[in-house]
């Protein structure tokens, strides 16, 4: 047997596996999905078939019964503030860092990497006493304030990446007369461009999806995010299983619009800048 020909065979063999683990893990998620156009008997009878008739009717209840599009509105302004605030404190970090190389930044590189060895359980009654001192329990502000302690991880993706650029451009820059700010926005900032995205990915998907936080900070109902609605709609809706899904499902729909069209930055920013040319 020629090489070729074994390369091909290992080929489909790993592609057939993937496939197959690929199905199983969307399994639950086409059951979640195909079970919002049923009813509750359609769906108790015949849980994983298509449904006999494609029908709306959960969708439409879900919307008038639950304050969806407020709730959806406070995800979209609390992630994107949140991620936007954390790519801009990392990544100035990250280039405070590469820019002043000492012995003292590097021991608060290392100091910052203690925000990745403790639970965060460990940190809810200090963080809360701050929150409440501040006035910002229950707002949407205070989530934010949270949020904002994923710079850490921005920083650390970002100063990996920003090591690899040549430091003759901002040699070049300073000769030019340019200032610290004008080579990060204008030189830095573009060459960057890949890693950012895949950070805003990572933190765009955790920040909508994140449970506990809003769980423990927010009470008003009108300031609910979605993920804390769907909770909420769990304990509503416990025997309509079919609407449940429908909220869930709605939930879903625009972060996984969002990764869809973003996919191909979290393998290229990742990879890009690890082999220096």
């Amino acid at each position: 047997m020629t090489i070729t020909r074994r390369r091909r065979i290992r080929t489909t063999i790993l592609s057939v596996v993937v496939i197959a683990l690929a199905l199983i893990c969307a399994s639950p998620l086409y059951v979640v999905v195909v079970n919002t156009f049923k009813s509750s008997g359609e769906m108790m009878s015949n849980p994983f078939g298509l449904p006999s008739k494609f029908s709306l009717e959960n969708y439409r209840h879900a919307f008038e019964s639950l304050p969806i599009f407020r709730a959806l509105a406070n995800t979209v302004l609390v992630t994107v503030a949140g991620v936007a605030l954390q790519v801009i404190i990392g990544a100035l970090a990250a280039y405070g860092m590469v820019q002043k190389r000492s012995r003292f930044t590097a021991g608060i590189g290392a100091f910052l990497l203690l925000s990745f060895v403790l639970p965060g359980q460990t940190l809810l009654i200090p963080q809360y006493k701050m929150e409440a001192g501040l006035g910002l329990v229950d707002t949407l502000t205070g989530l934010v304030v949270l949020y904002l302690a994923g710079s850490t991880f921005c920083y650390f993706l970002v100063v990996q990446y920003m090591m690899k650029l040549p430091q003759e451009l901002f040699e070049a820059a300073r000769i030019d007369g340019a200032g610290p700010l004008r080579i990060f926005w204008q030189i830095v900032l573009p060459l960057i461009r890949p890693i950012l995205i895949t950070v805003i990915v990572f933190q765009t998907m955790g920040t909508w999806n994140d449970f506990m936080t809003p769980n423990i900070y927010i009470s008003s109902p009108e300031k609910q995010t979605i993920v804390l609605q769907v909770f909420t709609a769990m304990g509503q809706f416990t025997t309509n299983w079919p609407l449940f899904m429908t909220i869930t499902t709605i939930a879903l729909i625009p972060v996984f619009i969002f990764f869809i069209l973003c996919q191909k930055w979290i393998v290229a920013g990742l990879v890009a800048g690890s082999v220096k040319e």
